[in-house]
């Protein structure tokens, strides 16, 4: 199970980068995909009862 969430934190963080890069750069298209991700990894954390640092993050 530690190999899973330490997984899931590190899709967590791409996805945060991805949304932050494609806010930088005016990517609407990409702001939702990278946003759409991140929800579903989100919820997918949540429904593993995996707790996910969310502290300075924007969406």
């Amino acid at each position: 199970m530690q190999e899973f969430t330490a997984e899931l934190r590190a899709r967590l963080a791409e996805a945060r980068e991805d949304l932050r890069r494609a806010r930088e750069n005016g990517d609407e298209h990409g702001v939702q995909v990278a946003s759409g991700r991140l929800d579903n990894l989100n919820r997918l954390a949540a429904d593993h009862g995996i707790s996910v640092e969310t502290a300075g993050e924007t969406e």
